[in-house]
């Protein structure tokens, strides 16, 4: 990957708990902060999608690793700026780890474009969606809500 962003947690949960976050729209709509929507039926092969609340698609692509709880790869691109659509497909895995009391979540998303504006754009949107998913997860709270600084891709 020409342009990538890592992101490490360390979560106080089960593995199983933070897959269950992780796959149901419900929960993820939670620490994306309410404002959008998500869309697939987590088999390899199978699309998703992240909507927005007016219904315009933001991202989309294919599952294409599930390995429950250790393991997702996503194909995944953005839909609605124009410039970081034409960068292509990136590719996002999320590799869980169990640890004593703890899941270390490891986010790699990544494109083979140099200097991507999406990877740019991810690398500020990673960081507020992983706070509040830790933090649902810890405290049955999220602890910042949406606006212009913290969504990244819009």
């Amino acid at each position: 990957m020409k342009s990538q962003f890592v992101y490490v947690s360390y979560i106080k949960t089960t593995p199983e708990k933070l897959w269950h976050a992780l796959t149901t729209p419900q929960c993820m709509k939670l620490y994306w902060a309410g404002n959008m929507n998500f869309k697939s039926d987590w088999k390899v092969g199978s699309p998703w999608t992240v909507s927005y609340l007016d219904g315009q698609v933001a991202d989309a692509g294919e599952i294409l690793e599930f390995d429950p709880p250790k393991r997702m790869v996503i194909k995944w691109r953005n839909e609605w700026n124009p410039e970081m659509k034409e960068e292509g497909f990136s590719r996002c895995t999320f590799e869980l780890e169990p640890t004593d009391g703890a899941v270390k979540l490891t986010v790699m998303h990544g494109i083979d474009v140099p200097n991507s504006k999406f990877i740019e754009a991810a690398s500020v949107g990673w960081p507020f969606v992983l706070s509040n998913l830790k933090s649902l997860l810890e405290t049955g709270e999220v602890v910042l809500k949406a606006n212009a600084n913290h969504q990244g891709t819009r």
